[in-house]
């Protein structure tokens, strides 16, 4: 049976953010994406958070689904509409990952690594995934597209025990990696704390007044991925090489076996 949720005392807890006041909490749904997709559709305002003891229908990128275990994991969407033209809206997955990685360390002292461009692993093992979906504002043919939307989607296996015979080599929780069971709603309180923190670093950088390192810089840093991994490939046929670093927009570039640096587009990246 999921353990009770303490709304009220994440509410409380999110009290100085743009998360304020906007939290829904839901036994059951077939996907919090899909909910807040559809009430950013509605005008939802900034920050609205939607968290689920369990999904039924959730869903990962490339329409991978996502093992739910009723109270165990954190399932949760955030609506943001961030100042950022639609050209960049991977950054919003990177900083996403940064966030997530940060939590998990603040709450568990673990130290996860990040598969580019948005799982989160544990001695190769995934115990967290990202799913950012978004829309654009119509512009002027001669305008960049804006954001209208960002929905984040973010499933991390906090205190699962068991998986599925299919998940068992290659997924983990925080609870099996530190030998303890975590509060959802701690969890929770730091992911959305350090998220606001990320997207405000995205929007500054924009702006052209930060003066910490850049998005691909800092996520560079924090991931094994990025730099010297050999990788396959599954899109265009699927090919195996070694990473290269990031391109401007954020997209992983890889030299293949051919000596041919291509750029990765879809995800879909495993240790070689």
């Amino acid at each position: 049976m999921a353990d009770s949720f303490d709304l009220s005392g994440v509410t409380a807890a999110l009290a100085d953010t743009i998360f304020a006041n906007k939290l829904h909490h839901l036994p059951s749904v077939g996907s919090t994406n899909q909910l807040a997709i559809e009430s950013a559709h509605s005008g939802a305002p900034q920050g609205s958070v939607w968290v689920a003891d369990e999904q039924t229908a959730g869903r990962g990128r490339s329409n991978h689904t996502w093992h739910s275990t009723i109270g165990d994991g954190l399932y949760v969407s955030v609506l943001l509409r961030p100042n950022l033209p639609l050209a960049d809206a991977l950054w919003i997955s990177l900083a996403t990952g940064l966030a997530v990685q940060s939590a998990i360390t603040v709450v568990t002292g673990l130290a996860p690594d990040i598969r580019w461009p948005n799982d989160l692993l544990i001695q190769q093992r995934k115990c967290g995934g990202i799913l950012v979906e978004t829309a654009a504002i119509a512009s002027p043919s001669d305008a960049p597209s804006m954001l209208r939307y960002a929905v984040i989607g973010i499933g991390i296996n906090v205190n699962h025990q068991d998986f599925p015979p299919e998940l068992e080599n290659v997924a983990t929780s925080l609870r099996r990696e530190s030998g303890k069971p975590w509060p959802r709603e701690q969890v929770l309180v730091e992911v959305l704390r350090a998220l606001e923190h990320q997207t405000a670093l995205l929007e500054a950088e924009l702006r052209g007044d930060l003066d910490t390192p850049d998005i691909l810089k800092r996520f560079s840093a924090a991931s094994t991925w990025i730099q010297g991994k050999r990788v396959h490939v599954d899109e265009a046929g699927g090919y195996t090489g070694v990473t290269d670093g990031l391109d401007p927009r954020g997209f992983l570039r890889v030299i293949a076996e051919d000596g041919t640096v291509r750029t990765v587009l879809s995800g879909g990246v495993r240790a070689r």
